[in-house]
């Protein structure tokens, strides 16, 4: 039996509904928040608790929770942490009724009986009514009773049975009931403190407890940590949905950040923003930090505890200050290192990676100098003989060789020289890096491939057959003449290659304008086609308009057969033929002329083979 004692309802010292609207408006995400903060109160008091006690003190200290359900509309949690008295209860919301709206928002609830003020007041969002019973060791029981009304009361209870401690009851609106029973209450308690180092037992309505506690396996280092590694690899695959490429340590002493960044077996989409979730103490404070880690890494998603980080009033994120900061450098540099232990240790590992999220590393190669510096190496691209990393590239000769464009690159790949490879300049961000490659690598030079320079580089045939040669371009120049071609003979490997089709950007452009005006609708037809007429018309007034060559391989055998040939039809009829085979080992696009002369030429061949 308890007496109460000095029992007297006084109003708040502040405009509780202007306060409740300004917490669950601006300050708190939603009414979900009242039980990560009950539990966080709980936490501290069991903190503060052992403290004063020292580490010899025995007892078990935890956090009860008991849900709200059809039968028992109260919803309760009591922990054995270090209670309160009736003064500290008397000032329990001093800290706010002092405080103005931007101090709301600024507070660093460092302050334990302020921070508890604060939390407290989050359950107005769910509750019109809140009761608190706490103890101090060796003071008398006190119970706080708060109304959303705007009044609450103190009442020093004639108890020596009740524990040191303190119990929270809430009777919650019908409106936000759900929020208090057993199924939400688990999931919530699970979300934001499973990993606190406190025991939190939630009733399960038969007279037990399930303990929603986890280890926080993804901070463990060293030893333990390589033996749990299919515990970190299982807790990624949950995290991202598929199994990640790695599990990299990170660890920022600073702050006393630990943590693991996992890397993600799949490219993000561009407009993907970084999810990492933070912990303070082992309590979620936020689940889509975008500021954990440095932009560049977007291929990781982290998960962390920290003892330093600092959480801002809502507890809901960071506050931006030199300790994050500082955090964000040391663990980038963790997965600088992992980058560069896979180079070195685990190629296999690195190329996987790297395969991957390959167009995003290009990306930030392109335009930052100092992932560029240890970043570019393991970068692959596209050259005449074949795929290879940028190291490779390198080591095969200081002077790297490159095309601007997709289209370029094809028409030159089947003539270049294995040993001196051409790069393939024309897919996104390939260029870019090419030309820092000076920068990069000590001694290295760069040079764009233009094909009238290779056109000129090529071997002229011998002098004692230049007359032949001669021959053999003003006949083929004949047949293609209505196509804007020129005809060029040069001698080239391999000699199984009878002819090149070359081409400059404004060719291209034109036809590719050309295919698009094909399959366009009749007001952009309109467009193109004068815009064709108008860079004709400027490229006439310059004596520059640009025409293709169709150059042939006096070392083919083909070619120089055909050469000899008297027969004009079957002379006609495989240049044609050579003319549109070398677009098409181009790989450039036919247009009506070229699909007609294809038809055409095929089947004269068909007609001659019958009557011989």
């Amino acid at each position: 039996m308890s007496n109460t004692v000095g029992a007297q309802s006084r109003p708040f010292q502040v405009d509780l509904h202007g306060v409740v609207d300004l917490l669950s408006r601006h300050i708190y995400s939603g009414p979900q928040v009242y039980l990560r903060e009950l539990i966080q109160n709980g936490r501290d008091a069991i903190v503060a608790r052992r403290g004063a006690e020292g580490p010899d003190a025995a007892g078990r200290r935890e956090i009860r929770i008991f849900p709200a359900g059809p039968d028992n509309p109260e919803f309760r949690i009591d922990d054995d942490g270090v209670g309160l008295n009736a003064d500290e209860m008397t000032e329990l919301l001093a800290t706010v009724g002092r405080s103005s709206k931007r101090d709301l928002f600024d507070l660093p609830r460092q302050d334990l009986l302020g921070q508890f003020g604060i939390g407290l007041l989050s359950c107005f969002m769910v509750a019109d009514e809140i009761t608190v019973v706490s103890r101090k060791e060796g003071e008398s029981a006190v119970r706080w009773v708060g109304s959303a009304s705007g009044t609450f009361t103190v009442e020093v209870l004639d108890a020596v049975d009740l524990p040191v401690g303190t119990s929270v009851k809430l009777r919650p609106r019908a409106d936000d009931a759900e929020l208090c029973h057993r199924t939400q209450v688990t999931e919530l308690a699970t979300r934001y403190a499973r990993y606190l180092p406190v025991p939190i037992l939630v009733a399960d309505g038969t007279g037990g407890f399930d303990t929603i506690n986890r280890p926080p396996v993804f901070a463990v280092a060293g030893e333990e940590r390589a033996g749990r590694r299919s515990e970190l690899m299982e807790l990624g695959t949950a995290l991202l949905g598929a199994r990640p490429l790695d599990a990299v340590e990170l660890s920022s002493p600073a702050t006393g950040t630990r943590g693991t960044a996992f890397i993600l077996p799949f490219a993000p989409p561009p407009s993907a923003r970084a999810a990492h979730a933070v912990h303070v103490g082992g309590m979620l404070v936020e689940e889509r930090c975008q500021d954990l880690l440095p932009e560049w890494a977007f291929f990781a998603r982290a998960v962390v505890d920290s003892t330093g980080l600092k959480p801002t009033a809502s507890r809901e994120s960071l506050v931006a200050d030199e300790s994050l900061e500082a955090t964000r450098e040391e663990l980038g540099a963790a997965l600088r290192a992992w980058i560069m232990r896979m180079g070195t240790g685990s190629p296999d590992k690195l190329a996987a990676f790297v395969a991957v999220h390959h167009l995003g590393l290009k990306s930030l190669v392109a335009h930052d100098d100092d992932l560029a510096s240890f970043l570019t190496r393991w970068l692959s691209v596209e050259t005449t003989a074949g795929r290879m990393t940028i190291e490779e590239l390198v080591a095969r000769g200081k002077n790297i060789r490159y095309t601007d464009s997709l289209e370029e690159f094809r028409q030159i790949a089947a003539i270049v020289p294995a040993e001196s490879p051409v790069v393939n300049g024309g897919y996104v961000y390939d260029s870019e890096i090419i030309r820092r490659l000076p920068f990069l690598f000590e001694g290295t030079t760069v040079e764009k491939v233009e094909l009238a320079s290779l056109l000129d580089s090529l071997a002229v045939p011998a002098l004692a057959e230049r007359a032949a040669v001669a021959a053999f371009e003003q006949r083929a120049g004949a047949v293609l003449a209505g196509l804007d071609m020129q005809v060029s003979v040069r001698s080239f490997a391999p000699a199984d290659v009878s002819a090149l089709y070359l081409a400059d950007d404004s060719v291209l452009r034109g036809m590719h304008r050309n295919a698009a005006r094909r399959v366009s609708n009749t007001l952009w037809n309109s467009v193109l086609a004068k815009a064709e007429k108008s860079m004709d018309a400027a490229a006439e007034l310059n004596s520059q308009l640009a025409r293709a060559t169709l150059c042939a391989n006096w070392d083919n055998p083909l070619v120089r057969t055909l050469a000899q040939s008297s027969d004009e039809a079957v002379f006609n009829r495989t240049i044609k033929l050579l003319y549109v085979q070398s677009m098409l080992a181009a790989h450039l696009p036919l247009g009506p002329a070229q699909r007609s002369l294809l038809t055409e030429s095929l089947g004269d061949l068909v007609q001659l083979s019958l009557n011989h």
